[in-house]
C-alpha cells in the first residue's frame, strides 16, 4: 500500500521496506489469515530478512496493528482530499458527500485485500489492536461526520439527522456495497457502481428527486 508522503525523520529507504512488508502482510493474512501467516513468510514474501521485519515492527501484531493505521490513514487522507476539492469547486455538502463515495469505492478497488481484511477485523473483539482500530475507525468517520455537519448549519440537511449514525451508515453502505461489487459483481465499473450509490445517497439524504 502506497504512502501519501514519506514520514517525516525517516528515510526514504525505512519507507520503502515498510511498504514491501505491509503489501506482504495484506496479502498472505488475506490468503491465510492472521494465526496462519509468520514473520518468515512475510519476510520470505516482502524479499526481506526475518530480521528485517523485526527491525521495522517489534512484532507480527505490532506489524497488523501499524498496517491498519496505515492503511485506514489513506482511506481518510482520501475523502479529505474529495471533500477539499468539492470545497474548491464550489459545490454543496450532497456534492462532498458524493465526492467521497467515489473517493471510498477508488480505494477499495485499488486495495480491496486491505478492505477485506478491515471488514473482518471491525467484527472482532479480541484483537490486541482493537483500541486503535476504534480510533482510526472513528478518524475516517470523522471527515464524514463534519461534512453532515455543517450541511445541517446551513440548512442543507434537516436538522432531524443523526450525525454520528448517519455518518457511519454512509461508510458502511460504500465499504459493504463495494466489497459485494468486487466479489459477486465484478464486471460493473466503478462509474456503474457510484451512480447507483449516488443516486441512493440523492433520494436519501438531500431529499432531491
Amino acid at each position: 500500500m502506497e504512502s501519501s508522503s514519506a514520514t517525516p525523520g525517516v528515510s526514504t529507504r525505512r519507507e520503502a521496506t515498510r511498504q514491501k512488508l505491509y503489501e506482504a502482510a495484506v496479502t498472505l493474512i488475506a490468503e491465510q489469515g492472521f494465526s496462519a501467516t509468520t514473520v518468515d513468510e512475510i519476510a520470505e514474501r516482502a524479499g526481506v530478512a526475518k530480521g528485517t521485519v523485526y527491525y521495522n515492527f517489534a512484532s507480527k501484531s505490532v506489524l497488523f496493528e501499524e498496517l491498519l493505521r496505515h492503511g485506514v490513514g489513506l482511506l481518510t487522507a482520501s475523502l479529505r482530499e474529495a471533500v477539499e476539492h468539492t470545497a474548491r469547486e464550489g459545490g454543496s455538502k450532497v456534492d462532498a458527500l458524493d465526492a467521497m463515495i467515489r473517493a471510498g469505492l477508488v480505494f477499495i478497488q485499488r486495495y480491496p485485500s486491505f478492505t477485506q481484511l478491515y471488514v473482518a477485523e471491525l467484527w472482532r473483539t479480541n484483537r490486541a489492536w482493537q483500541s486503535t482500530l476504534m480510533v482510526v475507525r472513528q478518524q475516517a468517520v470523522a471527515v464524514v461526520e463534519s461534512v453532515l455537519r455543517e450541511g445541517v448549519e446551513n440548512g442543507e440537511f434537516s436538522d432531524e439527522i443523526d450525525i454520528q449514525l448517519t455518518a457511519a451508515a454512509l461508510v458502511g453502505m460504500v465499504l459493504v456495497a463495494a466489497l459485494d461489487w468486487q466479489a459477486f459483481q465484478p464486471e460493473r465499473s466503478l462509474d456503474d457502481v457510484h451512480a447507483a450509490l449516488s443516486r441512493l445517497l440523492q433520494g436519501r439524504v438531500s431529499g432531491r428527486h
